[in-house]
């Protein structure tokens, strides 16, 4: 019986440590450091330099205006900014919309290879030497590139990671898990980058030193996370800058965000596979955050999480008080998530059951992304979730 409540104990740990705890250590470590350590703060010098912003699109023709409206109203002059749609694949009738603009450069293959190959493609024949990724369906500030590129004033900084924001009319269903999921993800990405450097990118708005882009294999489902942690790997920070961000509606409903969420754990095993070198205590900063703030939420954590209920419930023949009060916190946490699951499903506000609905859903996302993989191998091509 003393081994099993070691091993809950040490499982409970990863759990709270994982969502809470690496939060709490990363303040304290970033309020340290702007005491003792200051960093340097670099002011714009010299003139603007050369930008591509690059839009990796499959039949987005529903977009298409409406993008193209917000990369026309960015507040960076037009002769430094060359927009770059890759349309690979594409059937509908994204490329003749796009084509009715002569400020944009589209390049198209027939052949579906997925976004990996799409981007491997498009940056070969890119030379600016900042790029500046982002998603057709995502809306960016008209401040974004200039705040990016001023970023790049600092040497030590190889890329850059925008802020993503969830577009709602109200904070109900996906709409208000999906953002004050956000919310919080954005605010460690804060926090990380003021100790150390950001530990990824987010797709939907991004930008690297040209000479930094690592052709990645094309059947990588993160390609934003798995680029720039390679350029954090070389020594490179990954800043984060809260100034530039972009807009996206949140998925239609549960069902749909699933289908990202599932799409997005697979990525991150995936990732981690491949940066299994990382693992290694010798890259110091880099290692600790990336271990805690993502490998531990695409591994242990879940796995942990599944077995503390088994575990609890073998631990109540102990006879300690502690341990059936902690199977009723349990017991009671799933209630609620399941009364936020009904709640969801019947299209009413979850409110404060959404939280452990969310966190459960995010988790669970975790193990059919294992199966994701092994359907999807070697294929880096994947379905679209519906947004509301």
């Amino acid at each position: 019986m003393k081994t099993v409540e070691i091993f809950f104990w040490v499982l409970l740990g990863i759990v709270v440590y994982t969502y809470l705890g690496y939060g709490l250590i990363l303040f304290i470590f970033v309020k340290l450091r702007e005491i003792f350590h200051p960093r340097k703060v670099f002011h714009r010098q010299g003139p603007l330099p050369e930008v591509t912003l690059l839009i990796a699109a499959y039949n987005e023709q529903d977009v298409v205006t409406e993008k193209m409206e917000n990369c026309n109203g960015l507040d960076y002059p037009a002769e430094k900014l060359i927009i770059v749609w890759i349309t690979d694949g594409t059937d509908d009738n994204t490329d003749e919309l796009l084509n009715s603009y002569n400020n944009v450069t589209v390049l198209h293959e027939n052949e579906r290879r997925g976004k990996t190959a799409a981007l491997n493609r498009a940056m070969s024949l890119i030379s600016t030497p900042i790029v500046v990724m982002t998603d057709a369906n995502t809306m960016i500030n008209k401040e974004s590139i200039k705040e990016l590129v001023s970023r790049f004033q600092d040497p030590n900084v190889g890329c850059v990671a925008g802020e993503k924001r969830v577009k709602a009319k109200d904070d109900s269903g996906a709409a208000g898990t999906e953002g004050a999921y956000w919310k919080y993800e954005s605010k460690l990405k804060e926090w990380d980058d003021r100790l150390n450097t950001a530990v990824g990118a987010a797709g939907e708005l991004y930008a690297i030193r040209r000479s930094l882009w690592h052709k990645l294999p094309d059947d990588t489902l993160l390609d934003d996370f798995l680029c720039s942690m390679l350029i954090a790997v070389e020594g490179y920070r990954i800043a984060y800058c809260k100034d530039a961000y972009a807009l996206e509606t949140p998925s239609a409903d549960m069902e749909e965000e699933g289908k990202r969420k599932k799409r997005i754990c697979a990525g991150g095993l995936q990732s981690v596979w491949r940066l299994r070198f990382l693992l290694n205590p010798k890259y110091g900063m880099l290692w600790f955050q990336y271990v805690s703030h993502r490998v531990l939420r695409w591994t242990l954590a879940p796995l942990s999480l599944v077995a503390l209920f088994p575990l609890n419930f073998a631990l109540l023949f102990s006879g300690k008080y502690l341990f059936i009060a902690l199977m009723c916190a349990q017991v009671l946490f799933y209630l609620v998530a399941l009364l936020g699951n009904i709640k969801e499903r019947n299209g009413s506000r979850g409110g404060i059951l959404s939280v452990p609905y969310y966190f459960l859903f995010m988790n669970l996302n975790v193990f059919k992304g294992v199966r994701y993989l092994c359907q999807h191998k070697g294929s880096g091509s994947w379905e679209r979730a519906k947004r509301g």
